[in-house]
């Protein structure tokens, strides 16, 4: 890489992450399933087939609208599992916190964290404390591990979009984001721009049955709907046109993208599935998805093409509302650090 020390954007899930991983990781310990880059790792033990994950998280202010760190890392180690087509089934607990922080803050995290595994049915098994000094911390991060059973029928990864897939996004975008925006801002925007943190299990156990019609399952999270898609489209080498005027955006979070100019399609989610799917299934996972109650705003936002890729041209582009095309490549950074 160019740059001799980490910056920030490193973490943020753009371009220079990529470059981080790709530069720096995987030559130091790459392998054949490792450089899958997908959100879980499937692992063979005997005859059981089961996914493995790990995050940590530390999100800025701690606690926003609608949910806090505690809430957001179960549910981000459940969803990496999930969206690998798997049923999370136990998670480790890791934390470091600041000398000094509340005592009533730990409980409400740790009680958040509970609510957010019972949930879903899951487990927080094993786990370990560091205190470290004042200022060495930032109050609190949490690193999380989870362990998933695979879903009979079930084989996905960023490698395997084709060409005429359907892409589904399953609700409104930005929300997370925008939300955590706001909580560090001060802002009073009117209705309140809640996190959409949840665990998307629900809508993965709806279409379980689709499963081999089902190829790709991210959660847009860091670097938002843009960023996944561009990592999907370049790990399977296709390439890919998004809709404007069928994006699902809430009107308080169009406004509030303007106000910072914010391009929604990169802002990060924590409870939203991308998917691409077997045009000729699309219709059908779409009426399980809106089923349940997490994918009541699910919609087609985009198609693979059957263009031939290239390393030279950015694999994605939008069609606006105006009927012109513009690329949405994947950005050096992400607009909004630390919100995971």
């Amino acid at each position: 890489m160019k740059h001799e020390n980490v910056t920030l954007s490193m973490g943020a899930g753009g371009k220079l992450s990529a470059e981080l991983v790709e530069e720096v990781f995987l030559p130091a310990y790459g392998n054949k399933i490792c450089n899958t880059l997908d959100d879980a790792a499937e692992l063979t033990i005997g005859k059981s087939s089961i996914a493995f994950t790990t995050d940590s998280f530390t999100v800025k202010p701690i606690f926003f609208p609608g949910g806090d760190i505690g809430t957001l890392a179960i549910c981000g180690t459940a969803n990496d599992l999930a969206v690998k087509g798997a049923r999370p089934v136990a998670i480790s607990v890791g934390f470091i916190i600041e000398d000094g922080f509340p005592m009533v803050n730990l409980k409400k995290i740790a009680a958040s964290m509970q609510k957010a595994a019972a949930s879903i049915g899951v487990k927080i098994v094993t786990g370990d404390t560091k205190v470290v000094g004042k200022k060495e911390a930032d109050g609190i991060f949490i690193n999380t591990s989870g362990i998933g059973a695979t879903m009979p029928g079930m084989c996905i990864s960023c490698t395997r979009a084709k060409c005429g897939d359907d892409i589904i996004i399953t609700g409104t975008i930005a929300d997370h984001g925008i939300a955590i925006l706001n909580a560090r801002q001060n802002l009073d925007f009117e209705p309140v721009i809640e996190s959409d943190v949840a665990p998307v299990l629900p809508i993965v156990e709806a279409i379980a049955d689709y499963g081999k019609y089902i190829h790709v399952m991210r959660d847009p999270t860091r670097g938002g709907i843009a960023s996944v898609i561009n990592e999907i489209a370049k790990a399977s080498r296709v390439n890919v046109r998004l809709y404007e005027n069928r994006l699902p955006v809430k009107k308080s979070v169009i406004s509030c993208c303007n106000l910072f100019g914010l391009d929604p399609l990169y802002v990060p989610n924590e409870g939203k599935i991308v998917l691409f799917v077997d045009h000729r299934k699309t219709e059908d996972i779409l009426e399980k998805i809106k089923s349940v109650p997490e994918g009541e705003n699910a919609t087609v936002i985009g198609k693979v093409l059957d263009t031939a890729f290239s390393q030279e041209i950015p694999p994605v582009h939008i069609e606006t509302a105006l009927g012109t095309r513009r690329f949405v490549p994947l950005l050096d950074s992400e607009p909004l650090p630390r919100i995971c």
